[in-house]
């Protein structure tokens, strides 16, 4: 409301007629609605505060960012919503302007910049401004992501010239040391060979560590050809039958029967799925189930490894495709970083879930040959979704 309106609206009041009162009620109701749709056309979230942290208005994009009702979230205290915001609206007695980044977790996860300016009118009270900043974050994170990529290639390069020759001297040598064992007397042939057997198994491990720098460092680009995803998976289980057997785990497959062929480099995704199975194998005891199911969406095919191993706290779910980041015990931290390099350059995606206790699920997703581009919706509550309802009415 105008503050002018407002005034010659008040000195008016006691010899106004029904009619006029009526008619400059209408022109206050008619500004109202105005600013509401210009608020709730913002993408920013707007929410207004008394000087007790009281909710008195919030516009629509506010209640999305932060899953609050609006119908229902008049008159109730912001830090029911924002608990662990430590903020003070009337700042300790000295209206001031502050600036935080926040983590939000309903109705999903996202980052969110928060700008709070303390309201100098009588009553106080303060306005914060809500942005998302998810998508700036994650291009943050893919620019870092790519400079670590870099630093593995330049290691990797170094390490596999200066530690591979000598490895490959080791294996030969320690290949004749155990053709040797043979013609030596049977008790002091026992304890040599076991020597020779852990520095075989030591040599293979930093052999694997090795190839798996080398993989990061020199991606090889796909051989794309047009082929049933279900193959490669009926692929990999055959190959990886004994190891499966052998761990005591029990599997379960669900190929969907059907699916549209999709363009693949066979023995890179093949890589894909022996490093997920694997480290499903890794993450199981004795009697665990392994499933793995494919299906098909509007725009993807869709394979879902799914173990009930020990799972991954919520702080390592988002950092498991980098570099280094390994839960296992003498692990690269190098495998799943490949799989998500050859699953995005296939044009796809994989995503994680997984819960401390119960399992992890990965599911990878590749674009269907018909699949080229698609329009992307205009989010809720955005200026281009109030014009669209406004046009449609």
């Amino acid at each position: 409301m105008k503050p002018k309106f407002r005034q010659k609206l008040l000195g008016k009041l006691n010899w106004l007629d029904t009619e006029r009162v009526q008619d400059y009620f209408g022109q206050l109701a008619g500004e109202k609605g105005f600013f509401e749709a210009v608020f709730n056309s913002l993408a920013e979230g707007v929410i207004v505060t008394d000087a007790e942290g009281r909710i008195s208005y919030l516009n629509q994009a506010a209640t999305e960012l932060l899953g609050v009702p609006q119908e229902t979230a008049i008159g109730l205290l912001l830090r029911r919503y924002l608990p662990d915001l430590k903020w003070d609206v009337a700042g300790n007695g000295r209206p001031r302007v502050f600036s935080r980044e926040i983590e939000v977790f309903y109705p999903q996860q996202r980052y969110l910049h928060l700008h709070a300016v303390p309201l100098t009118t009588a009553g106080g009270g303060t306005v914060l401004i809500l942005r998302d900043v998810t998508t700036a974050r994650r291009r943050t994170a893919d620019a870092i992501a790519s400079e670590r990529n870099e630093a593995v290639s330049l290691l990797a390069a170094g390490v596999a010239h200066e530690i591979g020759n000598p490895l490959n001297s080791l294996t030969i040598h320690l290949q004749l040391l155990d053709r040797e064992l043979r013609h030596l007397p049977a008790d002091k042939r026992a304890t040599l060979k076991e020597s020779v057997r852990v520095a075989k198994v030591e040599v293979a491990r930093m052999d694997k560590i090795i190839s798996d720098f080398l993989r990061a460092a020199r991606p090889a680009l796909p051989r794309m050809e047009l082929e049933s995803l279900n193959s490669v998976v009926e692929d990999t289980l055959q190959f990886m039958s004994a190891e499966i057997q052998d761990a005591g785990i029990v599997t379960e497959v669900n190929l969907s029967r059907g699916l549209p062929r999709v363009w693949i480099d066979h023995d890179q995704m093949k890589q894909v799925f022996i490093n997920l199975i694997k480290n499903a194998l890794q993450a199981m005891k004795p009697g665990g189930k392994l499933t793995i199911a494919t299906e098909r969406t509007d725009d993807y095919v869709v394979v879902n490894v799914t173990d009930t191993g020990v799972g991954l706290p919520p702080n390592l779910i988002g950092r498991i495709f980098e570099p280094y980041e390994s839960t296992k015990q003498g692990g690269s931290g190098l495998g799943l970083m490949i799989v998500r390099r050859i699953v995005q350059q296939h044009g796809g995606a994989i995503d994680v879930d997984s819960a401390v206790g119960k399992g992890t699920a990965f599911r990878v997703r590749l674009p269907t040959r018909e699949k080229r581009a698609r329009v992307l919706e205009a989010p809720p509550g955005s200026a281009v979704k109030q014009l669209e309802a406004a046009v449609g009415s």
